[in-house]
């Protein structure tokens, strides 16, 4: 299997670090969700190699607030989603990409829709995993939101490892799957220095849009998505104790989509790999 690098790039004046595979045939850009410890290798550590091995050019950068992308002020999500989109745009750029096929899981899926309607003539195809923040984007309801294991874990989140593992665990369906390695890895991640200054004016953002309707609206793809001409999967576990999947299912029919469920949880391109793999391959033929 091809090997997973690691690179760096200036993209809109902001040092990013991001994990890739390939070298040649079509690129494509996967997000990672908005967790903390959250970057490019730990959500597509799995999926990276493969399609390199498919034929394509893997890149999977490290968001803004997380992984090794700069955290310190200039860098900060200061207007929430919409500077993580704006980001990727810099990082396409960054990287004289014309177009690219893009996947994301959870916020990253959000990114990766928002990025190709900004920007629609440097997206191709699109797979969409386990998006509770698409669906908030939609104006859909978040079932049992009050009994949630994953905001649960994500709200007690104090930055300890154990904290950490009580969040991987809930975003999993097999917690075997959260190796001492990818907690290490997603502990030291989240405890770099300017990374809860970052989270922080990220958080704040939020705050703002739920009193403005005008950022409302530049966070809402209620009529943009459903009216989107690029093709576009939506895949999700029957067991994501995050976003469970009855928010799939709505989602689904609001964008007259059929639904791929798999056996797995929040992130399934975790537990099942290969099965993630063969989607992403085959859509983006």
């Amino acid at each position: 299997m091809t090997g997973i690098n690691s690179g760096w790039v200036l993209a809109g004046g902001v040092r990013t670090h991001y994990s890739w595979a390939g070298t040649d045939g079509p690129a494509v850009v996967l997000l990672h969700g908005g967790g903390p410890g959250s970057s490019g290798w730990a959500g597509w550590r799995h999926t990276m190699g493969p399609l390199a091995d498919a034929g394509y050019r893997v890149l999977a950068p490290d968001q803004l607030s997380m992984g090794r992308t700069d955290a310190r002020e200039h860098a900060w999500p200061v207007n929430g989603h919409q500077s993580l989109v704006e980001h990727i745009a810099d990082f396409v750029d960054a990287l004289c990409l014309d177009t690219v096929h893009l996947a994301g899981n959870s916020q990253g899926a959000y990114v990766a829709a928002k990025f190709a309607l900004d920007h629609p003539e440097r997206a191709d195809r699109l797979v969409l995993i386990g998006t509770a923040t698409v669906a908030e984007a939609m104006g859909l309801p978040w079932p049992r939101k009050e009994t949630n294991p994953g905001l649960l874990a994500l709200r007690d989140y104090d930055y300890t490892r154990p904290a950490m593992r009580r969040f991987l665990e809930a975003i999993v369906d097999d917690p075997g799957k959260v190796t001492d390695e990818v907690l290490d890895l997603r502990h030291e991640m989240a405890n770099l220095p300017g990374i809860r200054e970052s989270r922080a004016a990220f958080d704040a953002y939020r705050l703002r849009m739920q009193d403005s309707p005008k950022l409302a609206g530049r966070f809402s793809l209620a009529a943009s998505l459903p009216a989107a001409g690029f093709p576009l999967r939506l895949v999700w576990g029957a067991k994501d104790r995050f976003a469970p999947i009855e928010m799939g299912e709505e989602l689904a029919a609001r964008l007259d989509l059929d639904l791929t469920v798999l056996d797995a949880g929040h992130q399934a391109q975790t537990d099942q790999p290969e099965l993630v793999n063969r989607i992403l391959t085959d859509h983006f033929k």
